[in-house]
């Protein structure tokens, strides 16, 4: 349930924002090949002029831990979305390199052609299908995290008068927070102190801190960071408003989506699917269904 959407607007705008928000990681290519199997059929349906340097390179907001993160050296990023992805680029026989971006900065990114693909827990909607291709591959929902004890006694159903911590540019911040604060407003009461951070780690500190009454953010996320944090946090609430992530191709391109789609289906079909997920202990998010473009 992570992003909100942003428009590809024209090349110039993109370009433009692009040029906005944090800086960026030198880019690294990642080999992919590892025991997946590269299935040439598929490989021919890549686009020539994506298949010409053997690499798809990738937008990412690397703040995002299980789904995507830089790992110890500061650089590398890593996750269940990087190792995956990783997985279906192997089938089509490419390697894949990885940049870390500001969230906002990505989806303008593939409209200029910056970057090939976005793959950073995107949740899939109508806006964002209005300006995008988008491949499903996962499903995840909101929950909500609190310190251990829940001192400050927050409900999701009545967080007013709460300091909430999320993540910028999310579905949280965006469409659920406000609907929060209207319901507060009419039943008369305290309005929710909402309190933004780029990064999502921030505001998992901000709550383990307690600096902020509490969080909330995508089902894996939330999970990772109580088991991280050493106590100092607890899942509060159910998940809730479960819906598909789906990596972002430009509109233009749907040959080069279609190959997605069915490398995805081919990381499915031989088990390759299941054991990442397992590794990254976010089996409950697996697909239900078959990969598509824009569901």
């Amino acid at each position: 349930m992570r992003k909100v959407l942003v428009v590809l607007g024209t090349v110039a705008l993109a370009a433009s924002l692009a040029a906005c928000g944090a800086k960026e990681e030198s880019p690294k290519a990642t080999p992919t090949t590892g025991a997946v199997t590269v299935d040439k059929a598929l490989a021919d349906k890549v686009p020539a002029a994506i298949k010409s340097d053997g690499t798809i390179k990738i937008g990412v907001d690397s703040t995002y831990a299980p789904n995507e993160y830089l790992d110890a050296d500061g650089k590398t990023v890593v996750g269940f979305d990087v190792d995956l992805f990783n997985a279906v680029a192997a089938k089509l026989g490419l390697k894949t390199e990885w940049t870390t971006s500001a969230f906002d900065d990505i989806i303008p990114g593939i409209g200029s052609g910056k970057y090939e693909a976005g793959v950073s827990s995107f949740t899939i909607n109508d806006d964002r299908k209005k300006n995008a291709l988008m491949v499903s591959y996962y499903s995840a929902g909101t929950q909500w995290v609190t310190a251990k004890g829940n001192p400050n006694k927050v409900s999701p159903d009545d967080a007013c008068g709460k300091k909430i911590a999320v993540q910028t540019g999310t579905v949280q911040e965006t469409e659920d927070l406000p609907k929060r604060q209207a319901a507060c407003k009419t039943a008369g009461k305290p309005a929710i102190t909402v309190e933004p951070y780029q990064k999502q780690s921030d505001a998992t500190s901000a709550v383990a801190s307690g600096k902020d009454d509490a969080m909330l953010a995508d089902s894996p996320v939330c999970v990772d960071a109580v088991a991280k944090t050493g106590g100092k946090l607890e899942l509060l609430g159910k998940i809730y408003d479960a819906a598909p992530y789906g990596y972002v191709i430009a509109k233009d391109q749907q040959a080069f989506a279609e190959a997605i789609r069915d490398a995805l289906k081919a990381v499915i079909a031989d088990g390759t699917y299941d054991t990442i997920l397992k590794k990254w202990n976010v089996q409950d998010g697996k697909l239900t269904g078959t990969p598509e473009i824009n569901p």
